[in-house]
């Protein structure tokens, strides 16, 4: 049965992204660190059109999600770095250029309304304000039979938490201490009851599944 996923690096001190995230630097301060593990792994290069590439533990869970994966929801921060009317943006047209690696179509939250966006690779951006709710509902109507996944940033995916619309997050417990920025799940919050259902372990990174009792 099709699910709502969340795949997503963590420091061990439990942040998602550094702090003082700019345009610039829109992981934050060290946030780059959290997703070193993944630049080298042959599934990841190979959706961004590169060739060669390690093929382990690692490269074998990210193909896992790759395949599973039937659309995206992602906030208007991940989508761009921007805020505000769209003719504003620098990056307006996405991080990504002509050929996103996604190959799904993707759902972007956005405080202000743009007409859909088709690029090469059979990724269409379609923008959605009207809430986490509605850009759930027609990522699943597009999705069919496959998950949707949930790709940050860090406000979309507390967004998605608080509204328990997640069925299952799988954490990549990156080794490394980045001492502030964004996290995961906030001091104070409601925190959703967590099933630990597998572990896979590397060198890099520890993989950490759970299943989210909503």
């Amino acid at each position: 049965m099709a699910v709502t996923t969340l795949d997503i690096s963590m420091s061990l001190d439990s942040f998602i992204a550094g702090p003082n995230q700019t345009v610039e630097e829109p992981l934050g301060e060290g946030g780059l660190q959290l997703h070193e593990w993944i630049f080298g792994l042959a599934s990841w290069r190979e959706r961004h059109g590169q060739s060669g590439g390690v093929t382990n533990a690692d490269s074998e869970v990210l193909q896992e999600s790759v395949e599973a994966t039937g659309a995206v929801v992602m906030g208007r921060r991940m989508f761009s770095g921007g805020e505000g009317p769209w003719e504003n943006d620098p990056v307006a047209g996405g991080w990504w250029g002509e050929e996103p690696p996604f190959g799904v179509p993707v759902f972007v939250l956005t405080h202000h309304a743009r007409q859909p966006v088709e690029l090469q690779g059979e990724t269409a951006f379609t923008f959605v304000s009207e809430g986490v709710e509605a850009a759930l509902e027609q990522a699943r109507a597009a999705a069919g039979d496959r998950n949707v996944a949930v790709a940050g940033g860090a406000n979309v995916v507390q967004q998605f938490l608080a509204a328990r619309l997640l069925d299952e997050i799988q954490i990549h417990l990156v080794p490394v201490l980045l001492g502030g920025g964004v996290r995961l799940f906030g001091p104070g919050d409601e925190q959703p009851a967590l099933e630990l259902t597998r572990v896979i372990d590397s060198p890099t990174v520890t993989h950490l599944r759970y299943r989210v009792a909503n």
